[in-house]
């Protein structure tokens, strides 16, 4: 995908990226701490992931077709080796998404028993929030690497802060 409207894409598309990733992290994280998120948020958590898994490669490909059509800069490749990093931080998301969506279910399931498994899921969700807790800033904190760079990319040289401002006087 190159152009929307006339528009370039990537610049289109990634405002979805800033959106959705820290939308699906915070939800991971919501759904990881606590059962009844889980249960509320349902089959929506994974598949939020899964929207954000297929964004970002989409999102990238806009995004190299975007540097082809600029002038080359320090910044502009700095930003696009920063945007090939995002890709593993949302795999994880989506597995830690699928794996509290998988728990949550068979918690359920298991609600009716006792036995051994009561035991097991105190350490198991545990060690589920911390992996998910990680992956999530994680995958914030990279939104916001790639964001930041992108900007003073897209920016750097564009305005001043000391010029005349124009109003509607």
């Amino acid at each position: 995908m190159s152009t929307i409207d006339g528009l370039p894409a990537h610049v289109l598309l990634v405002h979805m990226i800033v959106v959705l990733v820290p939308l699906t992290a915070a939800a991971l994280v919501a759904a990881a701490l606590s059962p009844s998120a889980a249960r509320r948020l349902g089959l929506v958590l994974p598949l939020l992931a899964l929207a954000v898994l297929i964004a970002v490669p989409v999102t990238t490909d806009a995004g190299e077709w975007l540097e082809r059509h600029v002038d080359d800069n320090a910044l502009v490749r700095r930003h696009t080796e920063l945007g090939d990093t995002l890709l593993p931080w949302v795999v994880g998301l989506f597995v830690m998404a699928a794996v509290v969506w998988w728990l949550g279910r068979r918690a359920q399931a298991e609600a009716g028993g006792a036995g051994g498994s009561a035991r097991l899921a105190t350490p198991v969700r545990l060690v589920v929030a911390l992996l998910s807790l990680g992956v999530a800033v994680g995958a914030v904190a990279d939104v916001y690497r790639i964001g930041e760079s992108g900007a003073r990319a897209a920016w750097h040289d564009s305005f001043s802060t000391s010029g005349p401002e124009r109003g509607d006087d």
